[in-house]
């Protein structure tokens, strides 16, 4: 990547550029839409930046409905509001650092298909998209109604400042994007009232963009009703950081819900994942998926982030539900884009070192609770210390509460591997996973979904036992204190009005 310096001389700006060659400069006016003179350059890299960010037809325009010029890497410098709208994203546009875009209320950007579209904000770069919940902001497919499919485009991608365990990391996904640093309140913008659909597509083998990717994002950025569907990977992931996050809908993923990483510390209160009974990963899909890092190294700062009021609800919710890779083709979802289906697995699965934890917390039908993995890392000692705390937590309608190796879906006890890494089994005690489980503080199991008295909309009926079941004891202040466990309270639905559970069939 080229170094760039710019100074003023006399009113322009000299723009110097190491281990590259300037090759073309071009002065704009100054327009009504932007408050700065823009600049356009490009380097011999493919490398382009540009004060604006709208587009007609590959033309720079101040009035156009294109948000970048379909280039994969496209870098925008400067400040612009979006007026409300309807926006086409094309190719990847990177925030700048420095940069700075805002996008108006009510606004529906379609990710295009063609330049398999992502919207990324680099360390110093920031995305305000603060929408409401009369009119929130749509990130979606530009396909037409009836047609999305999940990985029609890239999807949303933040990086910020804050630390992680890896120092400095490449972001998952494919773009070039670098994240990390040791400034643990960092701002990488706001995402409020969003709803992000038919994302992540897949660039090359593993290497699909999530819904919301959250590289190192520091406690300075505030994300809260997100809403996350029919993404080809995982609703939301974070790499290390320290964000703070409150009412997340992860609806339909491929992969994981909710997938934390390389030293992720936050708080997230309020959540809810309710999967298809058709979609699932080649990986094996979970509510949860968490690890410390890739080898199980015992490297702070350590995946810790608190989870607290969340219902997770599982693909067995469909009583033609069978857990093969025959029944989970995909339906009428299936993009044909090379993503691999695969079995759904658990609703909490912490491996590879991670000290994950969850409080005030539903999940049902789930083929299994609970993996607490040992293959890789420390976990099972970690839990074993108190140092997960999953508490208050109540399972439903799962298979069983609870095995100890990914892929292992009978609550036996794995006593070790061997040489290949294979578990050895002695399945004369049950898995360490749901004997631990059992015995935290609060935390039960029910056989019947129904004993759990939630309506439709998985909202606690007036004589439902969850409305009494919380605790925050020794729990930050963060968190709003809530008597009940779960996503909501009774008549207490936080996902009217900006949600949107059918968005196959909406015409944006």
């Amino acid at each position: 990547m080229f170094k760039m310096k710019k100074r003023m001389i006399g009113g322009w700006m000299l723009i110097l550029c190491a281990a590259t060659v300037l090759v073309g400069c071009e002065k704009k006016p100054k327009n009504d839409d932007s408050t700065e003179t823009a600049y356009k350059w490009s380097t011999d890299s493919g490398i382009k930046a540009c004060d604006h960010i709208l587009f007609t037809d590959g033309k720079e325009d101040p009035k156009g409905k294109e948000i970048g010029d379909g280039d994969q890497e496209f870098v925008f410098t400067g400040k612009q509001t979006l007026k409300k709208g309807t926006y086409l994203l094309k190719g990847w546009v990177y925030i700048g650092n420095g940069a700075e875009l805002t996008i108006a209320p009510g606004s529906v950007i379609k990710g295009d298909k063609i330049t398999k579209a992502a919207l990324i904000a680099e360390r110093g770069g920031k995305l305000i998209a603060r929408g409401t919940a009369a009119e929130p902001i749509v990130f979606t497919s530009a396909q037409p109604a009836g047609s999305r499919k999940p990985g029609d485009w890239g999807g949303i991608i933040l990086c910020g400042k804050a630390p992680n365990n890896q120092q400095e990391m490449q972001i998952e996904g494919g773009p070039r994007t670098k994240h990390g640093g040791n400034i643990e309140n960092d701002n990488s913008g706001i995402l409020s009232y969003v709803r992000i659909e038919f994302a992540g597509y897949p660039f090359e083998k593993d290497k699909e963009i999530n819904g919301l990717t959250m590289g190192s994002v520091g406690s300075g950025t505030q994300i809260d009703h997100v809403q996350v569907s029919y993404t080809n990977d995982d609703s939301f992931e974070w790499f290390g950081g320290r964000v703070n996050c409150q009412y997340l809908i992860a609806y339909k993923g491929w992969d994981d819900d909710f997938d934390t990483d390389n030293g992720y510390s936050g708080n997230v209160q309020f959540g809810l994942s309710i999967r298809d009974s058709r979609i699932a990963d080649a990986s094996q899909s979970n509510g949860f998926e968490s690890d410390n890092c890739a080898d199980g190294s015992a490297i702070s700062p350590f995946t810790t982030a608190t989870f607290s009021n969340m219902t997770f609800v599982g693909p067995k919710l469909d009583n033609s539900f069978v857990n093969t890779v025959d029944y989970i083709n995909g339906g009428s979802y299936f993009p044909n884009n090379g993503s691999a289906l695969g079995r759904f697995q658990s609703a909490m699965q912490i491996r590879r070192g991670s000290k994950l934890n969850c409080i005030n917390s539903i999940a049902i039908g789930w083929p299994i609770g609970l993996i607490l993995d040992g293959q890789k890392g420390n976990t099972p000692t970690a839990a074993e210390n108190g140092e997960i705390k999953l508490q208050n937590v109540w399972f439903a309608g799962m298979d069983v509460v609870g095995t100890d190796a990914n892929k292992v879906y009978e609550d036996v006890l794995v006593s070790g591997y061997d040489s290949n890494q294979k578990p050895i089994f002695d399945k004369t005690k049950t898995s360490f996973s749901s004997r631990w489980f059992l015995a935290q503080s609060g935390n039960k199991y029910e056989a019947d979904i129904a004993s759990l008295k939630l309506d439709k909309n998985f909202v606690p009926q007036a004589s439902s036992p969850v409305l009494s079941a919380a605790s925050f004891k020794n729990v930050n202040n963060w968190f709003e204190k809530t008597n009940y466990i779960g996503a909501f309270g009774a008549k207490d639905n936080w996902t009217n009005g900006w949600t949107n559970f059918d968005p196959q069939n909406t015409e944006y």
